[in-house]
């Protein structure tokens, strides 16, 4: 793992850029001691699809087997009479 002071952090950044696309970690010290780790971010590569409640709605029909759970149903009447 490549090493850079916190100076040379500051004063010369391009050729650390560089330096860090090529190693992917970079330690970074001060009086000869490490005080942090510059990472390469990388992006993810897939991002989580929106939530779709149409779709989440037919899930739950298809695992419950068209059951309708009513203590759901009574807890949240229960729960819009308190308010």
């Amino acid at each position: 793992m490549k090493t850079v002071t916190v100076r040379d952090l500051r004063q010369r950044w391009p050729e650390t850029e560089k330096a860090l696309r090529e190693e992917h970690e970079i330690l970074i010290t001060r009086d000869s001691k490490p005080v942090a780790k510059l990472v390469l971010y990388v992006e993810p590569k897939k991002s989580r699809k929106r939530f779709d409640p149409k779709a989440h709605g037919e899930w739950q029909r298809k695992l419950s087997g068209g059951r309708v759970t009513r203590w759901v149903d009574e807890g949240l009447l229960k729960e819009r009479e308190e308010r």
